[in-house]
């Protein structure tokens, strides 16, 4: 992986793109370095994602509520100053909220099993 110098992101510079859930909107603000990728998420409300994924992720609530459904029917609620981490191909999760939220995500090859 290569070195990162210091760099602030201004978030409000970063485009947002439209990805569309099951039901409901994401809105993904991407920076986008070797190896590693960092997002400003915001689900609609009612967001169901369209997928199960197996991506690892370091996800933070940083406002609103979410619920992580895992494949195997576990479900973890998280809310606004929480965050879940998982590593590369450990689980199938995807995220609901009915009300909307907004997250930071990072996740990369420093994930992988």
């Amino acid at each position: 992986m290569l070195n990162i110098p210091f760099q602030p992101i201004d978030w409000s510079k970063i485009p947002k793109t439209e990805h569309k859930g099951d039901t409901g909107i994401a809105y993904w603000q991407t920076k986008q370095f070797e190896g590693l990728r960092v997002r400003l998420v915001q689900y609609s409300k009612g967001y169901i994602a369209d997928h199960w994924c197996e991506k690892g992720h370091i996800v933070h609530c940083l406002e609103g509520e979410f619920v992580s459904e895992l494949e195997n029917d576990v479900n973890f609620v998280l809310k606004e100053g929480m965050t879940y981490i998982v590593s590369d191909a450990l689980s199938s999760h995807r995220s609901v909220t009915k009300g909307g939220v907004k997250l930071l995500i990072i996740d990369g090859d420093f994930l992988k099993c």
